[in-house]
């Protein structure tokens, strides 16, 4: 007996029971069984299937069957990329369509009223011009049910229905994940021991992490002098902030003065900024505060150590003055020479003796050189001399002017500095006829010449001083910056181990493990998965740096053939390339010879330069190549690409930790910095180097030079 024969048609009594169930029924499975047994009780229905699209609108998937007698229905799942499918296809035609086999395995039907054909009839069907506006499949056996006027009724009646459980249960996941990266993103900020903040236009602040709240957030339990010291912190910052706006310049980074506000102490900071705008929120600033107090206080003694070997160098000269004024004040004759022998001071009345005459006359200028002859005599006599620093003796002059006989007694004096070398002498010539006054003047210049002595052995003593504190400062320099690579280590391993279960539970959520995903979901999770990527890389290499910097980095030495390295590197960023729609090639000859290095720092090397290139090249194409040099028997890598190039005067800082092109064209790219550096310190590492030749707006070109066969195992 056929199912129109025994099925009575639905009262108005069945209906509304029906239409009350869906209506109070918040599940969708339960809704759709339970409809699909209404229709085999009530049309000619014997066996159907109710597919839904998912919440990810990527997926047609089974919600319930009666009559089922293939796979379970819940293994039924179709991709709503394949067209060609007619489930599919029916579906996005809004568009009943008559098929034949099995439900697992529909085909177009020849016959549309053969005993082996069934219908697939969309829900919410009917308007004939909308695009993917059904929300499911109804697909009944036998075709000719299609006609029932319950079946119709229940197509009606059930499709708004299902359209609002569809958008309730997207509504409700979507709150759920805002509410779990709201979360996630405060135990981010509230990790981070440098105060972070975020203020609108108008400097009132909207988010701080827990560091920035005991700066600026004051409650009312709180002291009044803690309570000042807070208010005092926000005039500070906003000024700082608003001083920027008014003045229209970049937000760079630059210095700001708060007050501690447990003890009122002063706290140095650095504080960088940044403006954003988003299209819901506005524009607002990030501002991150970091604390140079240390830095400053050193800098601040440096600055003051180098003041006082300034004041003891002006004093140096200062007494040097004093004394050329005292020499020159002396009646007696005072002579300078240094250690040839060479006079290079003398004062008024040695001048007359040993200056010659400017008229030129003969017997003057032959009366000056016999002076300069006796004294010479007598100074290279205390040259020679091993003991004493003074030595006395008579000299034999004349009177230029006058060529009468001028007896003098000599007294000279060394010169030594504290580390026993010969500075020159000092010669004072005494007129014998003025005994008394020579000795007076003698023993008042040999006062100033012992001060001159003890200045200069206080101002030796001094530098050695001032050295011996900047070698302690540079060895404590060496020892914070050994603790900065400890720490960075320490925390790069304490950060990978939470960060690699952030990235593992996103591709989970992303999958659809643990529910439903809908796209703005999926398209969230894939940015937040990619931002933990970009971090993960970056703690992967601040460890990498730490342990070159370390002396830790292992190189596992093995024969390479580059040939087939670069082919892999090639087809792991496969997807980069595709995405970029660039012109990607390689000019890598088959018969290269292997080398003996390290595969895997090659492969890190090879993938940052390749990655770099895609990224900074918005349109044409890059290149690989590799080739062999005979003659040094060394392998040469080339990566060139038609990017936006670096400035000459860039492309030695790209290499540095940290560093990024200065160029306006290379700040709109992601990036803190480190890649190159990495690169060129595991280079090194392997026994190779790595060039860059580049202009700006016409590419870059970097080169990995590697030998055959390196001289370290």
């Amino acid at each position: 007996m056929s199912p129109e024969a025994v099925s009575a048609p639905a009262s108005p009594e069945a209906k509304l029971a029906m239409a009350e169930f869906l209506l109070v029924q918040e599940n969708m499975a339960e809704c759709a069984e339970r409809a699909l047994e209404w229709l085999q009780q009530h049309s000619g229905v014997t066996k159907a299937l109710c597919l839904a699209v998912d919440s990810s609108q990527k997926q047609l998937i089974a919600l319930a069957a009666v009559g089922w007698d293939e796979q379970e229905p819940a293994d039924f799942m179709l991709d709503l990329t394949d067209r060609q499918h007619p489930y599919v296809a029916a579906l996005f035609k809004n568009k009943m369509v008559m098929l034949r086999g099995t439900f697992s395995d529909p085909r177009a039907a020849a016959a549309p009223y053969s005993p082996d054909t069934f219908a697939a009839i969309p829900l919410g069907g009917g308007d004939q011009t909308a695009e993917r506006r059904a929300v499911g499949l109804l697909i009944v056996n036998p075709a000719s049910a299609r006609t029932d006027p319950d079946l119709q009724w229940l197509n009606d009646y059930m499709m708004p229905v299902l359209r609002r459980r569809l958008g309730t249960s997207h509504l409700s996941e979507a709150e759920r994940s805002l509410r779990r990266e709201r979360t996630l993103l405060y135990n981010i900020l509230n990790t981070v021991h440098d105060p972070i903040i975020l203020t609108d236009t108008e400097g009132r602040l909207v988010i701080s992490n827990r560091s920035a709240e005991l700066l600026f957030g004051a409650r009312e339990e709180e002291s009044e002098g803690r309570r000042r010291a807070i208010a005092l912190n926000n005039m500070f910052l906003s000024a700082a902030l608003s001083r920027h706006a008014i003045e229209d310049v970049s937000l760079d980074s630059r210095e700001l003065l708060l007050a501690d506000p447990a003890d009122g102490s002063d706290l140095f900071f650095e504080l960088a900024s940044t403006v954003f705008s988003d299209v819901h929120e506005g524009t607002g600033v990030v501002t991150v505060l970091r604390n140079v107090g240390d830095l400053r206080r050193t800098t601040q003694e440096l600055e003051e150590n180098y003041r006082r070997l300034r004041l003891a160098e002006e004093e140096v000269r200062a007494e040097r003055d004093r004394l050329d004024l005292i020499i020159s004040s002396v009646a007696e004759p005072i002579l300078v020479t240094d250690p040839e022998g060479k006079i290079v001071m003398m004062n008024d009345p040695a001048e007359r003796l040993f200056t010659m005459p400017k008229s030129g006359n003969l017997e003057e200028t032959q009366n000056v050189q016999a002076n300069d002859i006796n004294f010479s005599s007598f100074v290279s006599n205390l040259f020679l001399m091993s003991e004493g620093r003074q030595h006395h003796g008579g000299i034999s002059l004349v009177d230029p002017e006058k060529s009468t006989p001028v007896p003098v007694e000599a007294i000279s004096a060394k010169l030594i500095s504290q580390q026993g070398e010969l500075l020159g002498v000092v010669t004072i010539l005494h007129d014998q006829t003025e005994a008394l006054e020579r000795s007076r003047l003698y023993e008042q210049l040999r006062l100033v010449s012992e001060a001159l002595e003890e200045k200069v052995r206080e101002a030796t003593a001094e530098l050695v001083r001032q050295n011996e504190v900047l070698r302690r400062q540079h060895m404590e320099l060496q020892q914070a910056s050994q603790l900065k690579s400890q720490f960075l280590a320490n925390v790069s391993h304490e950060l990978r181990t939470p960060l690699n279960s952030i990235i593992g539970y996103t591709r989970i959520l992303m999958q659809g493990i643990s529910g439903t995903v809908t796209p703005q979901q999926r398209v969230n999770l894939s940015r937040l998965d990619a931002n933990a990527g970009r971090l993960l890389t970056l703690i992967n290499q601040l460890l990498d740096i730490t342990r070159i910097e370390a002396g830790k980095m292992a190189v596992t030495m093995a024969k390479v053939s580059l040939s087939t390295l670069i082919s892999e590197v090639l087809a792991e960023v496969e997807p980069l390339i595709l995405q970029a729609k660039l012109e990607v090639t390689q000019k890598v000859p088959n018969d290269l010879p292997e080398i003996r290095s390290d595969r895997e720092k090659i492969k890190q090397i090879l993938l940052n330069l390749l990655m770099n290139a895609l990224k900074f090249t918005p349109k044409g194409y890059v290149n690989v190549s590799a080739t062999y040099q005979g003659m040094q028997d060394r392998l040469i890598v080339t990566v060139a690409d038609s990017g936006i190039g670096i400035a000459e005067t860039e492309q030695e800082k790209i290499f540095e930790d940290f560093r990024r092109s200065d160029d306006s064209v290379a700040k709109g790219y992601a990036g803190v910095g480190l890649g190159l550096s990495i690169c060129r310190r595991l280079a090194v590492l392997i026994g190779g180097k790595i060039t860059v030749n580049s202009k700006l707006g016409q590419g870059s070109a970097f080169t990995l030079t590697l030998p055959r066969a390196p001289k370290t195992p």
